[in-house]
This record gives C-alpha cells, structure tokens and sequence, in this order.
C-alpha cells in the first residue's frame, strides 16, 4: 500500500541544509549573527515593519501580549476558530478571554461581534488569519475604536498574504508568526512578532531574551562595569538560535515559490471538486491574496466523521482545524459554554482539511480527489439503497 500521505510537512532542501551546517562549523550556535539578519529578511515581507524572532509561535503569541501589556485583570477577545494558543497565551498572563465568533465563509474574526465584545477592560483584539486568508483588518480597526485595545493578528497561517494589496505584517499593532514545518516556512520550532511601534518592539524584544537590558543609557546603574546588566521587567528565554535562524533564511528564499505552489494546489482542488455533492469548498474575498496554509473543505449532512475516518483508511492524512478554543476542558472549567459560538461550532462540526504543501505533487493531489470523491459516494450509495 502507498504511504500515509499527511495534511502538511515541511519542504528541505539541500540548500537548507548547506545553511544549518555552516553555522554549525562557525562560532554561534544560540544568539548571533544570523538572528538579526534573519529578522531583517523577514521585515522585508512585512513591508518594512520591525520584526523579532522567537523560539515558537505559542512563544510568539505570548510576547505580542506581552509587550501589549496585558496583565491580571484585562480582557482579550479571540476567535474560538484556531490553536489553544492564541487563547491560553494571554490566560497565562492573568487575562480574561472573551470569545467572539467568526465570519461564515472566511471564519475569520468577525468585526461585529468583536466589537460587541469590547468593553473598557480590554487590552487586544486577537485576529488569526484563518486557513492563511487575512481576517478583514479595516473592520476590525473599527473594532476597536474609541478604546485603547490593540490590535493583533495571529498570523501563523499567512505569512506572504495581502490584505487590499498591504502585506500580512503591516495590517496590525501586532503580528505574531509560527514557523512550524507544516507552516509556509519552517525553522523547525520557531516563530516571531511584528510590531508597528519601535517602543513596542523593544518590549518584545526584551520579553524574549528574559527582561534584560545592557543598553548603558537605560541602566539604572551604569557605572558597576562592562558585565553590567539589569533586568527591569520579568520575561522569559523565547531567543530562536542562530542555528535555526539560518534554516529560517534559507527557506524564506523560497517562500515566493512556496506561495505560488500552494496557490496552484488550491486551485486544482477549486476546479476537481466543483461538483462534487456533499462538500463546500473555501472562499477567498476579492480583497486577499491568501498565503494558503491548510485547505479547509466543509463535509455536510453529519458525514465529517465518517468521511475522516475512510480517507485515513485510504492512506490520506486529512485533518481537523480547529476544536474551539472554548470547548477545551481548561476553558469549560471556567465556565466556559458550548453553543456561545454558533458560527464556529456549525463549522468545526463540519470543517475538514485537505493535504497541502509545496510537495505535493499532482499524482498524490488526485488520489487524495479520488479518495474523497469514493468516501462520499460509498455512504450515498449506502443511503440510497
């Protein structure tokens, strides 16, 4: 039998490779030079916007939140339509989540409801740009006028998107990345945040390298020696090492080329499945240039189960994104209810994603068209008779 085909994997060259192995024959393996420069590769997809590396995308989330300065008692409104992490990052830094439900069709944030979930407590309005299409940035502005919330797009899906021709990066306070190997690129574990203010960037920055600070001029000692080094605020060890770093510039190289291709996989997939019975296919506004990470398929008639189950009998390593945040035992254990996100919920209960990476090629594409296409038609006919 044919191999387990999965949803997502990551795409090494040798040229990665070559990348890994010069830094390790060098002198830095943890925080060296090729830290800043590959943040500085990466601020050339966020159209300029400063950018700090950090180890993972959770990592990410929770320095955006961070240097956002929530703390106990502030609220952040997020999407239940995404990764634990997008939530459970601010809980651990003693925030209240609210949840607010998303768009039918994009499943994005949507703007209304997070602006009826803004109150004067809230600190951030957290966006994740779903399936790699952005969230609808201009609206969710609106969102949060006349208070002092920022604004933040989990951006672990999209990086290399546009939103009305602006590059995923530019469009929020905040914007968190995640460069985990089934994402765009990879560093294997790695992440980063983007920031509009250069004073918030700072905080970031600061945040993941454990609070400390060696510039003479902000020390409140500076006199004690050329060892001196103080912390003023308490942060945490998130610091992505050179080593991977380098992998992280390698692959950015290619990750024009790595859009395309997924782009040119998705729409293989729009024009097989058109007609097939028992699916809705993804949709994209007229005003995005999505950065495709998954291809989420909606399974109807209460098949999703079933039809989960037959394609992973066929060997087609399809998965589920996401299981609301909400419906998480932690969340239920504070209270949180089922049913609070309708929009969502109607979606999980639905939502299916399809293999999708640069990878894949054409061959293993239409098997997993083949795949789908016999799953469904072995219940209908089932019912049927």
């Amino acid at each position: 039998m044919t191999g387990m085909l999965p949803y997502g994997r990551q795409s090494v060259t040798e040229d990665d490779i070559a990348a890994v192995a010069d830094v390790l024959r060098g002198d830095w393996l943890t925080t060296g030079p090729q830290v800043d420069a590959f943040e500085a590769d990466l601020a050339a997809w966020t159209g300029g916007v400063g950018v700090t590396a950090v180890s993972n995308g959770t990592a990410a989330l929770h320095v955006a939140y961070a240097a956002a300065g929530v703390g106990p008692g502030d609220e952040v409104v997020v999407p239940p339509m995404t990764f634990v992490a997008t939530a459970s990052s601010a809980v651990a830094l003693g925030a209240k989540i609210v949840f607010a439900d998303v768009e039918d069709e994009t499943f994005c944030l949507d703007p209304a409801a997070a602006a009826a979930a803004v109150t004067s407590r809230t600190k951030v309005v957290s966006a994740v740009d779903y399936a790699g299409h952005p969230a609808d940035y201009d609206a969710l502005r609106k969102s949060v006028e006349g208070s002092d919330a920022l604004l933040v797009a989990d951006a672990a899906h999209s990086i290399g998107g546009t939103y009305h021709g602006r590059p995923v990066g530019s469009l929020a306070d905040l914007t968190t990345f995640s460069f985990f190997p089934t994402k765009n690129l990879t560093t294997a574990e790695g992440g980063a945040v983007a920031a509009l203010d250069p004073h918030v960037l700072e905080r970031a920055r600061r945040f993941r390298s454990v609070g400390v600070v060696r510039d003479r001029d902000e020390l409140r000692y500076p006199d004690e020696g050329g060892w001196h080094q103080e912390v003023h605020e308490f942060g945490l060890n998130y610091r992505l090492p050179d080593v991977l770093c380098a992998l992280g510039r390698s692959q950015l190289r290619r990750l024009g080329e790595f859009k395309a291709r997924r782009t040119a996989l998705v729409a293989r997939y729009d024009e097989a499945l058109a007609d097939l019975d028992g699916v809705l296919l993804p949709t994209r506004r007229s005003w995005a240039d999505p950065a495709w990470h998954l291809y989420p398929i909606r399974v109807l008639d209460g098949r999703r189960r079933e039809v989960y189950d037959r394609m992973r009998a066929a060997g087609i390593g399809v998965q589920v994104n996401y299981i609301p945040v909400h419906w998480h035992p932690a969340f239920a254990d504070l209270g949180y209810r089922r049913g609070s996100c309708p929009v969502a919920e109607s979606f999980y209960s639905q939502q299916l994603s399809l293999p999708l990476y640069p990878g894949l090629s054409d061959t293993d594409q239409d098997r997993v068209i083949d795949a789908l296409t016999a799953a469904l038609r072995v219940g209908s006919v089932r019912t049927a008779a």
